[in-house]
């Protein structure tokens, strides 16, 4: 586990303290590596069902060393992320480590309950990344996530301990549900840049008619670097996503090759965004927080890394 951790911190200081950095990975070169997981899942609107089946698809990397036992990372991406927003950390660790990374439900071409609201819970996404390693005949593994996906890690080591032996969150903190729920919109006075959550959770609909209007276009929006930082008032309006852009060419992603940028648009192009909101909805935030809340058990005693960034635009 320390080696594990030392060698991520190394990885991050690297890939923050070169900038973008373009390498040569192909997501298409790991497609003999995409595993199906035949997931239950829970549809609580409409019509409620405890019985509906999705399928979470993953790639599933065995360590080119050969080492038995090795540990098993899995890899949890936010958004808009998918699996293969990992290629750097890939790239550092398949030959160590055991590496299962999946798209999370609605996201590329794992499946959904289609019910965005409230169908997408932190501990649905905890159930769904169990349940991939019970496929992937992983007994127990780290959690390794990033944005969003830090705080499903979160919420797999704070319920499954049995499961989840070690957790590493970059980018978000880990927050618990000992509080009261507090909703999106009593934040957003005092941090103006989550503005746009309430947009995706007022407006399902509307908000992915215009992520998918052009996925290569919201895919350069949301994924930029310090060095090639979006407008300021990106992500300021309850009323749009991508209305700082208006009218501004978006460059490349400076950490993604042309190939992955194709691959990314190809993936997310399968169903669209539609599904991959529920991280912003008030049902799915207010279940997340309720059942957490309710079971009162908020300090993750495994061990735990947090990264966070030195540099950030304005």
């Amino acid at each position: 586990m320390p080696r594990l951790f030392a060698s991520w911190i190394i990885l991050v200081v690297t890939l923050v303290g070169a900038g973008a950095v373009v390498g040569a990975f192909d997501p298409r070169a790991y497609s003999g590596n995409k595993q199906t997981a035949q997931c239950k899942a829970v549809r609580r609107s409409p019509p409620p069902s405890k019985d509906v089946d999705i399928k979470i698809r993953y790639v599933d990397i065995k360590p080119r060393k050969n080492l038995k036992p090795a540990t098993t990372i899995l890899m949890v991406h936010g958004w808009p992320s998918l699996w293969s927003t990992w290629s750097k950390q890939i790239e550092e660790f398949e030959n160590d480590y055991r590496l299962i990374i999946p798209n999370l439900r609605g996201f590329g071409d794992s499946t959904h309950t289609g019910d965005v609201r409230s169908s997408g819970t932190m501990g649905d996404m905890v159930n769904d990344l169990v349940c991939v390693l019970n496929n992937a005949g992983v007994r127990q593994a780290v959690c390794l996530g990033h944005d969003w996906g830090s705080g499903v890690c979160y919420e797999a080591v704070r319920a499954r301990p049995d499961v989840f032996i070690g957790v590493i969150g970059a980018a978000i903190p880990y927050v618990s549900a000992a509080g009261p729920f507090l909703p999106i919109k009593d934040l957003v006075p005092r941090l103006p840049k989550l503005a746009y959550q309430l947009f995706f959770d007022g407006s399902v609909e509307n908000a992915a008619a215009e992520l998918d209007a052009d996925v290569k276009r919201t895919m350069r929006a949301a994924l930029r670097t310090v060095d090639s930082p979006p407008p300021k008032s990106f992500l300021t309006s309850n009323k749009t996503f991508l209305g700082a852009w208006e009218g501004v060419e978006i460059p490349p992603v400076p950490f993604f090759s042309p190939v992955e940028e194709e691959y990314y648009v190809e993936e997310m192009g399968l169903q669209g965004f539609k599904h991959t909101l529920h991280f912003y909805t008030s049902e799915n935030r207010y279940h997340s927080w309720a059942f957490a809340h309710g079971q009162g058990n908020h300090t993750l005693r495994q061990p735990a890394l947090a990264v966070y960034p030195t540099k950030v635009s304005n």
